[in-house]
């Protein structure tokens, strides 16, 4: 149904003194500070793994030497969602505002809620992190049993579930400072950003950047602050659910990813019969993850 004059009385008279609802600041775009965005020109994309080699073997005087053969591993598979829009207004009430254009106005809402949506959809897979966000290892983003290539298993979340904390912190790095590829060799992973809700804003302040150790009186120097880890800083979230889940982002390639198959696309057009304005924007994209070293976190205790 079409926005006429009906609905927007008040706006058809003199008198009024403002018009307000719909021209709040926005935050920036959130989703950005834990994605990497690529293209696509296909209505899905798949990320294959690769499997190399473990350690090589010594080979005595005169042996054989040993033959071992790559091979791809789990994939991970982007679908496309199309997220779209639109509204209609009547000419006459088009015409007859008298405190702005009425499309012009509703065109910025349009914008705003294709925003939240893309917002909720990429946050939506950090808070199923733990349950339906599954990668192509078959097992939750969040897991002590990620699956390798040489038969072990390996984790990106505490052992034990923990809030944000110094510890917790610290024992979450050492961890991703520990990381293996699928064949058992360490790599060198490094923690670039805190994201967390904005529940632990000041609690992730406290941690990364006091100069002392946060919540003691020892004199001793705050170790993660001193060693300049986690250079990103904080990134908070408005659309995380969970007032006590946190992770960090790391700089494993082909971690967390974004693609956008079109990219969003505004019309507007009138009806020859009717007279009526039609909005409409649309986008397609996919948010999900390849490599599950991109991420490390966990739920909290709570």
């Amino acid at each position: 149904m079409a926005l006429n004059r009906a609905a927007f009385t008040k706006q058809l008279n003199l008198g009024l003194n403002t018009v307000f609802g719909m021209e709040y600041d926005r935050y920036p775009e959130q989703w950005r500070a834990i994605y990497s965005t690529e293209q696509s020109m296909k209505a899905f994309e798949e990320d294959v793994q690769m499997i190399g080699f473990g350690e090589a073997p010594t080979k005595a005087e005169g042996a054989m030497i040993t033959y071992e053969s790559g091979r791809e591993g789990y994939v991970a598979r982007y679908v496309h969602e199309t997220v779209a829009l639109a509204f209609s207004i009547t000419e006459e009430a088009e015409e007859d505002g008298l405190y702005g254009s009425l499309g012009a106005k509703y065109a910025r809402a349009l914008a705003r809620s294709m925003q939240h949506t893309k917002e909720i959809k990429g946050a939506n897979v950090l808070n199923n992190a733990t349950t339906t966000s599954t990668g192509g290892d078959g097992v939750s983003l969040l897991s002590a049993s990620h699956p390798t290539g040489g038969g072990s298993t390996q984790s990106n979340t505490l052992a034990t579930a923990a809030d944000l904390s110094e510890t917790s912190l610290e024992t979450l790095l050492i961890q991703i400072s520990e990381a293996k590829d699928d064949r058992e060799i360490p790599i060198a992973l490094i923690g670039q950003k805190l994201i967390c809700p904005p529940e632990l804003l000041f609690v992730a302040e406290r941690v990364l950047n006091s100069n002392l150790r946060p919540g003691t009186a020892d004199n001793d120097i705050n170790a993660v602050k001193a060693l300049g880890m986690i250079p990103g800083g904080v990134v908070v979230n408005q659309r995380l659910t969970d007032a006590d889940q946190w992770f960090i982002g790391t700089d494993c390639p082909d971690g967390m990813k974004h693609f956008v198959r079109a990219p969003i696309k505004k019309a507007v057009e009138g009806d020859f019969g009717t007279g009526n304005l039609r909005y409409k924007t649309r986008e397609r994209y996919s948010f999900g993850f390849t490599d599950w070293r991109g991420i490390y976190g966990t739920e909290g205790a709570a």
